[in-house]
């Protein structure tokens, strides 16, 4: 049997730092690396020998990322949606992504490339989408507060006061 193939692989297009930002992303995360490089030949849109693709691979998920000029820019209205089992690897994650980009509110930021992330605890889902309406709404109420998570600020808000 062949392994499964990935039926949908996001694409990522940066003005000019596709391979700094696939060899940067493949260092943060465990099982990761770089999958291919095709680089452009004499007469194709870069310069000869300049990256055209990287094909790689984060945390197992396969992406693609392109050189496609200033013509294409990251926006937040996509972003890519990191589940961390404990605060360390939410200090992990929310530190290395962040050097050199922006660090904004309820576990959004924006890395040094412009591709926005966030970084939330696994407990999250389950906290929010719990049947006590006013401890989700505790929750979400702790977290509009929040920078990065704190996983013990949400199971405090979560418990409610007492």
């Amino acid at each position: 049997m062949s392994p499964a193939v990935q039926k949908i692989t996001p694409f990522l297009f940066y003005e000019s730092g596709a391979e700094e930002a696939a060899q940067w992303y493949v260092s943060l995360f465990p099982n990761s690396k770089i999958l291919e490089i095709s680089r452009c030949h004499e007469g194709e849109m870069g310069p000869a020998g300049s990256v055209r693709t990287v094909t790689f691979q984060v945390g197992g998920q396969k992406f693609w990322a392109g050189n496609g000029g200033p013509y294409f820019k990251f926006s937040d209205g996509i972003s890519l949606f990191v589940l961390c089992e404990n605060q360390e690897e939410i200090d992990h994650y929310w530190e290395k992504l962040s050097q050199g980009g922006e660090k904004r509110v309820c576990g959004w930021l924006k890395d040094r490339f412009g591709v926005s992330w966030q970084i939330v605890p696994t407990c999250f889902e389950s906290m929010m989408c719990h049947a006590d309406q006013e401890k989700s709404r505790r929750v979400m109420a702790a977290m509009m507060n929040m920078a990065k998570f704190d996983i013990a600020g949400l199971e405090k808000a979560f418990q409610g006061p007492g």
